[in-house]
């Protein structure tokens, strides 16, 4: 029902998008938009693979360059394939106009400290978020608190000047509100699933966001997926209904939980690509402003619910509690003030590491990331797990990752 629920305002926000004018069929990375075409179609741009599989290819006569969202020109160098910065979990391969980088090892350095800092960052959140919600068990009222720290960080950026500051209209803002809600539920879904159960069984089921992603694109824009990226997604179902047979801590409330987080998940990823692909929004858009404004958008959805279901009388009962079992309140602020701060910057490196990747480096990367946070986890919370359910969550996190592959091959 609630599944139903999600996909319903999904097309609703769809609907309302297009009332806004502000769909297009173009796959631009989110921050660039491509200009008008000087004729009745677009020239195609001839792609070659290379071993490292990206793609570059060579510029037609009447295309013309991509550009930073609000900007007035472009460069003119090749374009590459990598990944539309819409969603950090599962990569929509894009052409985007190739930017100076640096090569040999300086880039080998880079990409490793980005690696390595979104899998630590990553981690670390996982497990703090499971401490917060061990000692103060209000999944709403932690999921709010985690979505406000990041708020200090970007507005201490953008004041200083360290990092220019999105301009808006109001057209805008009202263009970005269907995903501010997404996120929002994107993340208290998982926070939801987080409390109730494992974590490593609520990462099993967010693999789920392809089947998700499939669903609605055929329901609400009519858009089917070759077949061979619809085979990639028997293992991710199999694999889920398995390890959920299987999960020796298995709970209702942390697989719906886990399931709306993905269907969240899926249709801020497709909004993303339907409402803004290829239109200019307002100024500095990046992809970490973007973020940013989304997370203070996502803030402003989720406080007056989370108020709603756990005033302050549910949290002073769970303040009293947690003081009662030997919590001190400083540990408590650290617990939660850490935990929204990990939060918001394992997104923000996840982004920067996501731009600088093509689409099988990223797939299989975030498949390691997946296995690391499920294996640390599982060691550090003592997580009884089954050989079937082992089984079964090997299954879903490789069709996962046979998704990602067949969606940049067939695509």
């Amino acid at each position: 029902m609630m599944v139903r629920v999600i996909a319903a305002l999904f097309c609703v926000a769809r609907a309302s998008a297009w009332q806004l004018g502000a769909l297009s069929v173009r796959h631009a990375p989110l921050g660039l938009r491509t200009a008008h075409h000087a004729g009745p179609t677009a020239a195609a741009l001839s792609a070659r693979r290379t071993p490292l599989g990206v793609r570059t290819a060579a510029r037609a006569s009447a295309a013309v360059p991509a550009v930073p969202l609000g900007a007035d020109g472009g460069g003119g160098g090749e374009l590459i394939e990598t990944c539309d910065t819409t969603d950090v979990e599962f990569c929509e391969p894009v052409l985007a106009e190739a930017a100076p980088a640096a090569s040999g090892l300086p880039r080998l350095i880079k990409l490793a400290t980005l690696f390595g800092l979104w899998y630590a960052l990553n981690v670390a959140y996982n497990i703090g978020n499971k401490l917060v919600l061990t000692a103060l068990p209000i999944p709403w009222t932690a999921a709010t608190v985690e979505l406000f720290f990041g708020l200090p960080y970007v507005l201490l950026l953008w004041g200083t000047g360290l990092r220019k500051t999105p301009k808006l209209s109001f057209a805008d803002v009202r263009k970005l509100a269907s995903q501010g809600f997404f996120l929002a539920a994107t993340h208290v879904g998982g926070v939801i699933s987080f409390g109730a159960g494992a974590i490593s069984f609520t990462h099993v089921l967010k693999a789920t966001e392809p089947v998700w992603s499939a669903l609605l694109l055929a329901v609400c824009y009519k858009e089917f997926l070759p077949l061979p990226v619809y085979f990639s997604l028997v293992p991710i179902i199999g694999g889920v209904g398995l390890a959920s047979l299987k999960e020796l801590s298995f709970s209702w409330l942390s697989f719906t939980a886990a399931v709306l987080s993905a269907v969240a998940s899926a249709a801020k990823a497709i909004l993303s690509k339907k409402v803004l692909d290829g239109k200019p929004l307002g100024e500095n858009l990046t992809p970490a402003n973007m973020f940013g404004v989304l997370t203070i958008l996502g803030f402003l959805f989720i406080l007056p619910v989370s108020l709603a279901l756990e005033g302050p009388a549910t949290i002073r009962t769970a303040f009293e509690a947690a003081l009662a079992a030997g919590y001190t309140k400083a540990r408590l602020f650290k617990l939660l003030s850490v935990s929204g701060f990990l939060y918001y910057i394992y997104n923000e490196v996840a982004f920067l590491a996501l731009s600088e990747v093509a689409p099988v480096t990223h797939a299989v990367t975030n498949t390691v990331k997946r296995v690391v946070i499920i294996i640390v986890s599982i060691l550090v919370f003592r997580t009884p797990l089954s050989p079937l359910g082992a089984l079964g969550s090997a299954m879903a996190i490789m069709g996962a990752a046979a998704y990602s592959l067949a969606k940049g091959k067939y695509k």
